[in-house]
């Protein structure tokens, strides 16, 4: 791979919905372009990006890979991004690392969820945006449907710059709005160009008026022409396309059939001659040791400052760190510094990435993407800089997990492994937390749904060797009573030889929410020896912590100690100990058990039009809505407190609710008692579960 200045690099990211057709026109690109000797195919599952197994045997991406192209003396870096919502940190990593965004639509399905979503986020990182309408050749494609789906859903920014010669099975080629020549494709990669076909060209200059008001309206000077004139010339509206694109104001759209390699060199043409070099995008701003902040513009020569956006652990290789340099240039064999870690790391061999295949390059300049393994603490999101000018890029702000699975080792065994692979996958996916809970003493894991699970816990059986066990995360109940109440534990024990003999009375009263445990000495005259009153402690705490009639620890009492009867010969801790628990055993049985359950403040940010609906599922849920207010782009921001035991799936119900267009955010907020219908029904799968353990 030759060395690029960063005027002649493009860093470009596929988003998009899933089974749009991103990774076959990434395909189609390369094939193309002779970076590879044959289309691959997802059927097949032997294309360049999809090369995970697990994504062969998914049929779709699920983890962000690079493919740089070279084309008419550019280098254009394609990250191809999953397009799955659960699958959303890898995006957000790779809209730090682009330049600009090409959006793949499918011409049968249109605008979809995930479209809109990546949308938003691209429009906040004021990146470029074009548009491709992938799948023409299909059966119910059509190119209007979907341009008016798009202009509907992104505004009038978006105009088109490329029209289809033909749909579904007669599409063959596309026209240029911009030099009016027509492209045709008759089984080969690269179109034969013509003149525009007579039938299209009254059909076409609609479009070019409408590619014309769209140019003029992202620029001033343009739109003052326009307005007085009614026309633009040709180079005035490719030279509106750049400047519009360039600032994020105008989104071109181009027509493709991935399958067919049709407009995949055209494509490439657009993305080399009309998107926006790194040398041409803003200047990045760092954070210096001291809190100043400084900006580096993409100078090869400057300093250096790179963003490591994605981190993949292989087997063989161990861990490899894909990087974005803003400034300066990493060379081989060389130190850097991690300012995010605080730590020196050596650089050994650098390469670029094509799919799993790794290509040895000689430095990674400014505005390029290159990638290195071994490094020993770099992760997702850290700073590359020098150690004398140790600065700092903003971190990648990935989605919170909200869908919690407890996993196990299937192998007592395996405890070991299961810590270090969870390690390993975790690096691979930042967006995965794994936490031990102190309440259930589970491994909980928490993932963007079902699928990024599925995905995590097959990586960890195929990587690293450990096969683990799936159920839902056990929500942390407590137990508490009701009322005050006085109880006896006796545990007297006298059948030959040495006997056991401890007799304790209690009185136990329930505490405000939070208070925890009190224990209060009121023993008077020696009826328990001082030696034996904090066994009765220890045996009371031991019961509340495993819990008297559920697995759940017993909270927010109080245990006054006041009467009990010793033998000098059979009394002993021991026998202290279990009288206090049996004392607390028959308290809970005469005063009665309050359940407690966690209850979680939650705040939901969905379109207006899913209120009702997200509203509505709260109080199915036993849930309060606290309140209710705007949030901008048409958007409701909706606060409420609901129990934990209702919020387990709610990660899947929301985007089956919404669409997918809806976030949530959820924290814990208090404990309170459990509904007696509800406490019910919990203790009796308590009990269940008892006996069958």
């Amino acid at each position: 791979m030759n060395l690029y200045e960063p005027r002649n690099i493009r860093n470009v990211v596929l988003v998009g919905h899933s089974g749009v057709g991103k990774t076959t026109l990434l395909e189609a690109v390369l094939f193309t372009a002779g970076a590879t000797t044959r289309m691959g195919r997802i059927e097949d599952g032997n294309t360049v990006s999809d090369h995970d197994p697990e994504e062969v045997r998914r049929g779709i991406s699920v983890s962000l890979s690079l493919a740089p192209v070279e084309w008419t003396g550019v280098k254009i870096n394609v990250l191809d991004a999953p397009g799955y919502a659960d699958f959303i940190g890898d995006v957000k990593g790779a809209l730090r690392a682009a330049d600009a965004c090409l959006f793949v639509v499918s011409a049968v399905d249109g605008v979809e969820v995930q479209t809109e979503v990546v949308w938003e986020l691209a429009a906040e990182a004021g990146l470029p945006r074009a548009i491709v309408i992938n799948k023409l050749d299909r059966e119910r494609a059509s190119f209007e449907r979907t341009l008016d789906g798009l202009v509907g859903a992104f505004g009038t920014q978006v105009a088109p710059i490329q029209l289809p010669i033909g749909e579904e099975h007669d599409f063959s080629g596309l026209v240029d709005l911009l030099s009016r020549r027509a492209y045709r494709y008759d089984g080969g990669p690269n179109g034969q160009e013509g003149d525009w076909p007579e039938d299209l060209a009254a059909k076409a200059e609609p479009y070019r008026e409408r590619l014309a008001e769209s140019v003029a309206e992202a620029d001033d000077a343009l739109l003052e022409k326009y307005l007085e004139e009614g026309e633009l010339s040709e180079e005035e509206i490719v030279r509106g396309v750049k400047a519009g694109l360039a600032d994020a104001k105008f989104a071109p759209v181009l027509v493709t059939a991935a399958a067919k390699s049709i407009g995949a060199d055209r494509l490439a043409s657009f993305v080399a001659d009309a998107l926006p070099s790194p040398a041409d995008r803003p200047p990045v701003t760092v954070q210096k040791r001291g809190g100043d902040s400084e900006e580096r513009p993409t100078d090869p020569a400057g300093p250096l400052t790179a963003l490591v956006f994605k981190t993949v652990s292989d087997p063989y290789v161990g861990r490899i760190n894909l990087f974005r340099v803003f400034s300066g240039k990493v060379r081989p064999d060389s130190a850097v510094f991690n300012s995010s870690k605080n730590t020196e790391e050596r650089v050994g061999q650098l390469f670029t990435m094509r799919g799993k295949d790794h290509e040895t390059v000689s430095e990674v300049p400014a505005g390029d993407i290159g990638a290195v393994a071994k490094l020993a603490h770099t992760t997702t999101g850290d700073t590359l800089s020098v150690k004398g000018d140790a600065v700092t890029l903003p971190g990648i702000e990935l989605p919170e997990p909200l869908l919690a699975i407890a996993i196990e080792p299937k192998t007592k065994g395996d405890e070991d492994k299961l810590s270090t692979a969870i390690a390993r996958v975790q690096e691979d996916d930042p967006t995965l937390r794994v936490e031990r809970s102190l309440e259930t003493h589970e491994t909980v894991m928490y993932g963007m749904g079902e699928a990024h699970i599925d995905t995590m816990v097959e990586r960890m059986k195929r990587k690293f060797g450990v096969d683990v066990v799936t159920h839902p995360a056990r929500v942390p109940y407590k137990e508490t009573i009701k009322a005050p109440v006085k109880a006896m534990g006796r545990h007297v024990k006298q059948s030959g030889g040495h006997g056991q003999y401890a007799i304790c009375n209690i009185e136990v009263e329930p505490l405000p929410r939070g208070a925890g445990f009190e224990y209060v000495d009121k023993i008077f005259g020696g009826s328990v020896p001082n030696q034996f009153i904090p066994s009765v402690e220890k045996g009371i705490v031991k019961a509340m912590q495993e819990g008297v009639v559920t697995p759940n620890p017993m909270v927010d009492i109080r245990v006054t100690l006041y009467d009990g009867k010793f033998h000098p010969v059979d009394s002993s801790d021991m026998a202290f100990q279990i009288a206090g628990a049996l004392a607390l055993k028959e308290a809970v049985a005469q005063a009665g058990l309050a359940l407690l359950e966690p209850v979680v403040k939650v705040e939901v940010l969905a379109p207006e039009s899913y209120t009702g609906d997200i509203i509505g599922d709260f109080n199915s849920k036993r849930g309060r809505i606290l309140g209710m207010e705007g949030s901008g782009a048409g958007k409701q921001r909706i606060r409420a407190l609901v129990p934990q035991s209702e919020m387990t799936r709610y990660a899947i119900e929301l985007r089956s609710m919404t669409h997918g267009r809806a976030s949530f955010t959820m924290t814990f907020d208090h404990y309170e008692e459990v509904p007696p219908h509800v406490a019910e029904k919990v203790i009796a799968e308590a009990r269940k579960a008892k006996e069958e353990g």
